[in-house]
């Protein structure tokens, strides 16, 4: 089993940058693919970006293309989600989750976190 703990979400505005991080407990992190998703208020939770577990594969929505990077530390048993030029429509709940392997659908995650908030003002 494995459990998830987000950080770093907060108040930024547009254009502004944000690093979520991702810690995980357990001896077992090195065997899941993790993703990150995003809901916002009234919206269904979408995917945002995914990496493999070894971490030489990386797929993101087209949304986040070319302004957010996933990345993980399997030491530190801790997956990244660097986010730079922040827009408004980002603003979310973003959850991190752990899936046996790299996948977009919410249905293929075994472990979800409890969200951090991303705010961006305009």
């Amino acid at each position: 089993q494995v459990q998830l703990v987000e950080s770093g979400g907060g108040l930024v505005q547009a254009g502004g940058s944000l690093r979520l991080s991702c810690a995980a407990s357990g001896r077992t992190f090195g065997l899941y693919a993790l993703g990150w998703f995003r809901q916002a208020p009234g919206k269904e939770r979408d995917f945002v970006a995914a990496i493999n577990r070894s971490g030489s594969t990386t797929i993101y929505a087209d949304s986040v293309k070319g302004r957010f990077t996933i990345s993980r530390d399997n030491a530190k048993n801790t997956v990244y989600l660097q986010m730079n030029n922040l827009k408004p429509e980002d603003t979310a709940v973003y959850y991190c989750a752990a899936s046996r392997g790299v996948a977009k659908f919410t249905s293929a995650y075994d472990y979800w976190g409890q969200g951090t908030q991303v705010t961006v003002s305009s």
